[in-house]
């Protein structure tokens, strides 16, 4: 389960509906700061990772921010503080990538895309669909194709909870397995509302992407478009040697996060947010 930080935005950023021609979304947005660049630049859309959201980015706002960069982060359809369908064909990949788009145009073209685990995936399908709303497209922590083996595993016991328990009953069970690593114990309350606010039919369908997800890194390479892969030291999802291989295959720029594992976003945001934004610095030269 995805950790932030915090469930408060800093100063100097706000929560905003994002409205779009598919429906509204639950998004924060922090203005750019910094110093003015030569001409107006691209902003930054974030999507967050399976059982995410935007909080998962609240601690690199800031810093993004500070750069020069108007920042966007989204709950996706179902997740979160966005209401979803309980149709489990809601969440099919074409839908939540037509979202990204619709996200895009609201925010105003062109746009750095940024997708964390479950959001790469669905930013990957997003740019194939129509890469011309984008300036640029960045993976954190997000893989070639399906999860691996021991992911599939516990993405299998989830999905069959939440088709025979309620969500309620889900995070008891979730928690009686131990304690959140990493999570201080103020962050329960926060947590267990937002995993309550998720849509299972969501976590549902987008839990079977992961676990299916085929390898189009060959089309995604094909594209004309910058391309960024950024990961932690470790990563149990999408082992980092294969993380290196994509970025190879993808002629990508490579971030690798000191100190961090699935999540460099949460557990080192203001190097990742140096990475970021040193990419997108790049594609101004």
């Amino acid at each position: 389960m995805s950790r932030p930080l915090t469930f408060t935005p800093p100063p100097g950023t706000h929560s905003a509906p994002l409205r779009t021609s598919r429906g509204t979304f639950a998004s924060l947005v922090a203005p750019a700061a910094g110093p003015a660049a030569a001409g107006p630049r691209p902003t930054a859309l974030l999507l967050p990772g399976f059982t995410g959201s935007k909080e998962d980015f609240t601690a690199m706002l800031q810093p993004l921010a500070a750069a020069g960069y108007r920042v966007v982060a989204v709950d996706g359809r179902g997740q979160y503080e966005t209401p979803g369908l309980d149709d489990q064909e809601a969440y099919a990949q074409g839908e939540l990538a037509r979202d990204v788009l619709a996200q895009a145009a609201a925010v105003g073209t062109p746009v750095h895309l940024v997708g964390h685990s479950l959001g790469g995936q669905i930013a990957r399908a997003a740019v194939l669909l129509d890469p011309s709303p984008f300036a640029s497209l960045t993976l954190i922590s997000s893989g070639p194709a399906e999860v691996t083996t021991a992911q599939q595993r516990k993405i299998k016991l989830l999905t069959t909870a939440l088709t025979k328990l309620g969500m309620e009953q889900v995070w008891e069970a979730m928690r009686a397995m131990g304690p959140l690593q990493d999570a201080d114990a103020g962050d329960e309350p926060a947590l267990r509302r937002r995993w309550l606010m998720h849509n299972p039919a969501q976590l549902i369908a987008t839990g079977r992407q992961l676990a299916t997800e085929p390898d189009r890194v060959d089309e995604l390479a094909a594209l004309p478009l910058a391309r960024h892969v950024v990961s932690g030291e470790r990563d149990d999802t999408w082992p980092v040697p294969l993380l290196d291989e994509m970025a190879v295959r993808l002629g990508a720029v490579r971030s690798v996060i000191a100190g961090a594992e699935h999540s460099p976003n949460t557990d080192r945001p203001r190097r990742t947010a140096e990475a970021l934004t040193a990419f997108w610095d790049a594609q101004e030269d």
